[in-house]
């Protein structure tokens, strides 16, 4: 077996694809009518966004994001809609809850979920406002719209989702969409099968990725390299680099 055809048997036993009765359906199928409840008149529409819905998800792997859009008009404002869900899914029984980033996770089933309340901006875009839950940043800017057609229109689907089985199996503590932007960054001249570009992503991760700056696609403003500190993302390199000095491709991904 050459090792493209050992890390595409990898993405064969990992991915979720389309058309699977997978994790996101029944997730969303549950925990829809709650939240339809909880936004009222004031919901747009609960969708996908995330793993599933850039077509990257894995098995054991991948966090259910489910993006709540709320009318431009709301009312509240977006701590209090952040806190409101929270108490919500809080007041509903669910385990596991806790208040992160910019979402609120829950566990479902087993599944873990994460609930991102967010405000329309208005107009005929798709750019929302996010509550940010940390100290001295109240919001942020972004388009789910534009991360997923990013990742899609990448060409870099399999190289994403052998990362993100790295990720997993190494376990490795890096956001979604950090990890999909050094996929791409990393690979946006080569022309290599999986086997070279997964080495290639592990040396930018060992060379590059600790000083590299990444934005977010939608807005500038936001730093994506912010979401981790410097001793975090060396941990992440050293085990990149580790990896990369594998000596038989079971070693270097699993």
């Amino acid at each position: 077996m050459t090792p493209d055809e050992y890390l595409q048997s990898l993405i064969s036993r990992y991915h979720v694809t389309a058309g699977q009765i997978n994790p996101a359906s029944i997730v969303y199928d549950s925990i829809s009518p709650i939240i339809k409840a909880w936004a009222g008149s004031q919901l747009r529409e609960i969708k996908y966004s995330g793993s599933y819905a850039k077509g990257t998800a894995i098995h054991g792997g991948t966090d259910i994001d489910l993006f709540i859009s709320l009318k431009s008009d709301t009312q509240q404002t977006l701590q209090q809609i952040y806190n409101m869900l929270y108490d919500k899914m809080n007041n509903a029984g669910y385990l596991g809850i806790r208040k992160q980033n910019v979402s609120i996770h829950v566990n479902h089933a087993g599944f873990e979920v994460d609930l991102v309340p967010a405000v329309h901006l208005g107009g005929n875009t798709e750019d929302h406002w996010l509550y940010v839950n940390r100290a001295n940043r109240e919001r942020t800017k972004t388009n789910v719209d534009a991360h997923i057609s990013m990742v899609r229109n990448s060409g870099r689907i399999g190289e994403i989702v052998l990362a993100k089985i790295w990720r997993k199996n190494h376990n490795i503590d890096i956001p979604s969409i950090y990890l999909e932007l050094i996929v791409i960054e990393s690979l946006k001249y080569s022309r290599s099968g999986l086997g070279d570009n997964l080495l290639k992503v592990l040396d930018y991760l060992s060379n590059s990725f600790v000083l590299a700056r990444f934005v977010d696609p939608a807005n500038t403003n936001n730093i994506i390299s912010d979401e981790l500190n410097a001793t975090e993302k060396q941990t992440i390199a050293n085990q990149a680099l580790q990896s990369r000095r594998g000596q038989n491709w079971g070693g270097i991904i699993w």
